[in-house]
């Protein structure tokens, strides 16, 4: 191989590793999201229960 093709070789494996890296971000950032979500959920019905007493 030519130092051309191995040079090549190693851009594309740093883009597919930084594509790769990307995807589990936003997957992280969504299950964070669906948490805050849930979290403020329940604490409007804590509230709402401790207002109704």
């Amino acid at each position: 191989m030519t130092s051309k093709t191995l040079g090549r070789a190693a851009i594309l494996l740093v883009a597919i590793f930084s594509l790769s890296a990307c995807g589990n971000t936003i997957r992280g950032a969504g299950a964070d999201m669906a948490n805050t979500v849930d979290a403020t959920q329940s604490a409007a019905a804590n509230v709402d229960a401790a207002a109704t007493y």
